[in-house]
């Protein structure tokens, strides 16, 4: 990445990273050893890349990727609530995100930035993205998510299926 990209990219998401509520989503699991803090930073940088070499609005998408998952809790420390399939996290989280981005950055939310954030979960949300820069971000959130299919003994948890314990 070229320095002056670099300076282009950290310019437009430097509001996000000095603010202290998104700051604390680097306690926030997500997938793995991976905080949500550094998930949202991968998604958001490789959605810059695609949109800027697209050469559609990059910044846009890059403000989308750092805030798609922006919810306002941990999801794994609910993993003792039974909850229906449609209310589950991979479901709701992008509602949440929204919201909570609202709340905390409502000078950067747009109409295509509050798309990318509430429909980045397509397929699971049903309504398909409108814009182009929704469907980056979609796309950069699933390459960057891949990871996940390294760790297969995790995937009852991502799938939300409880393990049930031996009982000895």
């Amino acid at each position: 990445m070229r320095i002056h990209h670099f300076i282009e990219y950290y310019n437009i998401i430097k509001p996000i990273l000095e603010n202290e509520e998104f700051r604390k989503r680097k306690k926030f699991m997500h997938h793995e050893n991976e905080s949500v803090y550094n998930h949202s930073l991968k998604v958001s940088l490789l959605s810059y890349k695609i949109a800027k070499k697209m050469g559609v609005d990059y910044k846009s998408a890059t403000i989308g990727g750092l805030l798609h998952d922006f919810y306002s809790k941990p999801w794994q420390e609910n993993n003792n609530e039974k909850t229906s399939l449609f209310k589950m996290h991979g479901f709701t989280h992008a509602r949440d995100a929204y919201k909570n981005s609202k709340k905390y950055f409502n000078d950067l939310i747009t109409p295509k930035i509050k798309d990318i954030i509430v429909k980045h979960m397509f397929p699971l949300n049903p309504i398909p993205p409108k814009y182009i820069e929704s469907w980056i971000v979609t796309v950069a959130d699933k390459m960057v998510s891949s990871t996940v299919l390294l760790h297969p003994t995790q995937y009852p948890k991502y799938l939300g299926i409880k393990r049930r314990k031996n009982e000895d």
